[in-house]
């Protein structure tokens, strides 16, 4: 099932488990109005994107952590959409509580996949890209690491949009060859 792509959408994007830092990402048109709800920070008015702002996430019971937030306006963004990323201390506790205020908040838990899926729909990257972002988290050794980094890049999208070319200019060559043998 393809999800709503109009929906906001959250996830942690960290490792499972505890760690000194978790990132939580949120995509999507609300996803600024989302965090701005719950997070304080003496310095937050009209955030500048791509600034990190120091500050609290709370609710009503008072502080749950304390956060760096950064904004990234769309399409400048990984998606292409707005996007904001909370880096939390990497308690399970926290992180499931930011993830509860956000889901509280009208955002929804991403599907696998779907920050991915958002960023190859608004045109931030091809097919190719996409599948190379699996490759460079999942590779294990320098030479696979190089080719995904390559894929990642757009390298090998851009050699067979070339060749893809000239495949069209020779199919037009003999097209046109075929048309005036006979003349």
């Amino acid at each position: 099932m393809i999800p709503n792509l109009s929906d906001t959408i959250c996830a942690i994007s960290t490792p499972p488990g505890i760690g000194g830092i978790a990132i939580i990402r949120i995509s999507g048109k609300k996803s600024h109005n989302i965090v701005s709800e719950f997070f304080q920070s003496g310095k937050l008015n009209t955030p500048k994107y791509r600034h990190n702002y120091y500050g609290d996430i709370v609710d009503e019971a008072g502080v749950v952590d304390n956060v760096i937030v950064t904004f990234y306006k769309g399409p400048s963004s990984y998606t292409g959409e707005d996007v904001s990323e909370i880096s939390c201390h990497g308690s399970l506790y926290i992180q499931n509580k930011i993830l509860q205020l956000l889901i509280g908040k009208g955002a929804r838990m991403a599907e696998p996949g779907e920050f991915s899926l958002r960023a190859f729909v608004n045109g931030k990257m091809d097919l190719l890209q996409v599948e190379a972002v699996d490759d460079i988290i999942r590779s294990r050794n320098a030479a696979a690491h190089k080719f995904a980094i390559k894929q990642m890049r757009g390298d090998y999208s851009k050699k067979l949009s070339e060749l893809r070319k000239q495949l069209i200019d020779l199919t037009a060559l003999v097209e046109l060859e075929i048309d005036f043998s006979e003349e």
